[in-house]
Formats: structure tokens, sequence, C-alpha cells
């Protein structure tokens, strides 16, 4: 029986003006600013435009001697037309329309592009993955799975790739007349086609369903893009369904990804003297959930939909005025930081214990040395020196 209705919950923030809304896009695309960081520079300073303002200082604070890359508004307002003049948007984290399980994601990006419908974002996901190199019968079973999934309801999220991708999506776009979908995560910009033969798939998923980057317009793939476009794979849905997979493969990358953000990990098991089963194996044997038709996804996310996945409550960005720290101090406090860190990934609660400072002070050490370009970030909370 079809779900109806199912809203993910989602705090919301006063509508942006068009001038922070460009100014959001210059922040998140300027040199050393990732996800977490934007947010705390608008944790911080409340705006992009006074955030914006504030990073050469601090860059330099944290021993950048060459001027920050930020895009100019003319850059970013000339993508803004673009977007206008093909039907696309941006969709903001705190708006309305942001998907909900990808905000409640640290490290959900602050600004995605969207070519379609987006109330297909706003239903339970599902994510399909596997093997681009599909076997007849892996791909008979994609196409099953996202047609049965579409008519139960559910919004089928994939990647666009060859094979398993590709069957998901067709599959979903059969079922979806009952009101499920599909949402294509691309690696490039929106507008890019990749792979070019599924340009007929591209323009009905764009018609009918819906296509997300993270990247800006006109960004080819590369393959440092695919990991990222993988997290927002798995960011969006309650669960990854692994079709096909051999053991070292994107898919299994997306399956980790699903784990680590809360996210149920299904999979379809296939012969052991099959490579690309051997993935799909392996995670059953892990703890993944077997799956031999929709129904073994449903029923066991039905309960879920009772617990949405939402930001958290107060709205995402609570600006603080801040600290005038004593310069003396603070310069004390940045080579306590340095020394506590190293090229080995640590906990950032560590660091506030062993450095015996405030975890404001900490923070404010962290980004500075963060847009100085001297630190990268790690999943699960962690910093290292570069």
């Amino acid at each position: 029986m079809p779900l109806q209705n199912h809203i993910f919950m989602q705090s919301q923030n006063a509508p942006l003006s068009h001038a922070e809304r460009i100014d959001r896009v210059r922040l998140i695309r300027t040199e050393n600013v990732g996800p977490v960081t934007f947010m705390r520079l608008l944790e911080r300073f409340g705006t992009a435009t006074a955030a914006l303002t504030a990073l050469p200082e601090l860059a330099k604070r944290g021993g950048r001697t060459a001027p920050l890359r930020i895009p100019g508004k003319t850059e970013v307002e000339r993508e803004a037309a673009a977007l206008e003049r093909m039907s696309a948007r941006w969709l903001f984290r705190g708006e309305a329309e942001y998907p909900g399980p990808l905000a409640a994601l640290d490290d959900a990006p602050p600004v995605l592009t969207l070519l379609g419908f987006p109330a297909l974002l706003s239903r339970p996901c599902v994510g399909i993955v596997g093997a681009r190199n599909a076997s007849i019968v892996g791909r008979k079973m994609a196409e099953k799975l996202g047609r049965d999934l579409a008519e139960a309801g559910f919004t089928v999220v994939s990647g666009l790739a060859r094979g398993i991708d590709t069957s998901a999506h067709h599959g979903a776009l059969a079922g979806g007349v009952s009101g499920g979908g599909t949402v294509a995560v691309v690696a490039g910009g929106v507008d890019i086609i990749y792979p070019p033969e599924n340009d007929g798939l591209y323009r009905d998923i764009a018609a009918r369903g819906a296509v997300l980057a993270e990247s800006p317009l006109g960004t080819e793939p590369q393959a440092r893009h695919f990991p990222r476009r993988n997290r927002l794979i798995s960011g969006l849905s309650l669960g990854i369904v692994v079709v096909e997979a051999a053991v070292k493969s994107g898919s299994l990358i997306t399956a980790r990804f699903a784990g680590e953000q809360g996210r149920d990990v299904f999979a379809v098991p296939g012969s052991p003297l099959d490579p690309r089963a051997q993935g799909c194996n392996r995670l059953i044997k892990e703890g993944a959930g077997l799956v031999e038709n929709a129904d073994d996804i449903i029923s066991h996310l039905r309960g879920a939909l009772h617990r949405p996945l939402s930001e958290p409550s107060g709205g995402l960005f609570r600006p603080t005025t801040p600290a005038q720290e004593d310069e003396v101090e603070l310069e004390k406090a940045r080579r306590r930081v340095v020394e506590c860190l190293s090229p080995s990934p640590v906990l950032i609660d560590e660091v506030v214990r062993g450095c015996q400072l405030s975890a404001g002070v900490v923070l404010t050490v962290l980004l500075e040395l963060e847009l100085a370009g001297r630190l990268q970030r790690h999943p699960g909370g962690q910093v290292s020196l570069i």
C-alpha cells in the first residue's frame, strides 16, 4: 500500500534574501571552506556576508600569507541566471525544501543544485547502488526493486551510472505513476550528462523526477567527486540497497557511508563464484539485511518512518558575538593547539582536553588553521595537521 504524505521533519529559518543566497554560495566555494567550517562560520558570524568579510583575517591569524580564493559576486550571479534559464534552483540547508535526512548530518552540503521536482526529496528515500558491469540478472533485480519501491511511495535514489544505477532509475520511473519516483545524484554539475549514453535517461529524470548535485554548474565529473556523490546518496536515504558489487567498489563505499550515517544497509545475495556478488555477500555476513524482494526493504523501513530524521530543533545557525580574545593569550593557545595536533587524526574533544583550553578557544584556533590550509577535517569529528 503506497505511503501517503510522509514528510521529513525539518526546522526552518526565515527565507534568505537574494544577497545572502549569493554570499552563501560564495562562502561554501571559498578555498578551504567545507560544510563543517561553513556551519561554524555562520554560527559565529550569523550571515555569510559577515563571514566573508572576516575570512581574510581569520586565515591570516592561522598562518596563511597568500590571499584566499573567494568567488566573486558576478561569477555566482551568472550561475544563478543560468539556473533560472534551465528551470533549476539552489536548495539551501535550513530552507523548507532542503531534504531533512541530509540536513541531519553534520557535514550536509550547505547548498545543493536541483533540476526537477523538490517534492520527491520530502518523501522517504531508498538508495539503490551496484556494479557498472552488472549482470543481466542484477539489472533485472535492480529494475524490479526500483519499480516496486516507487509503487509503494518511496523515492529511489541512485547515481545515474551504468549498470545497476541505470536499471534502478528505469524501474522507479516506470513505478512512479502511483506517487514515487527517482532522484539521480550526479558527481558533476546538474547540466553535465555522464555517462553520455544515459542522455535519454537523464532527460526523463529531469522531466519527471529530479537531478541533484553538490558541484557547480559546468563541473565535469572526476574521480575525486564520486565519494562525495556517494555520501549524498546514502545521506538522502533511509537505507541503501547494494545489488551487485565487487569487494573493492564504490558501492561498498556508499554502504560504509550509510553505516556511518546511521542508515540501514541491505544487500542482494549472489553466487560465490561471481566476483560481482562478493561485496554483497560480505555485507550480509557483516549484518546487512538480506534482500530477495522490495517487501524485505519496505517492512524493515516502515518503523523508521515514525522516527523521522531532522535538523536540530531551534534552527541551524545561532549566531554568537565573536569573543574579543586577548591576542597574546590567543597566540599562546594557537601554539598549544598546534602542539597537540599531528598528521594523525584526533578527536576535537581530545584536543580540548589535551590543551586544557575552553572549547570555544580551541574551535576558533581550529577554524583559523583550516582556513589557512593547515588543518584537515575527517569523519567522526576528527582533525589532523596537513
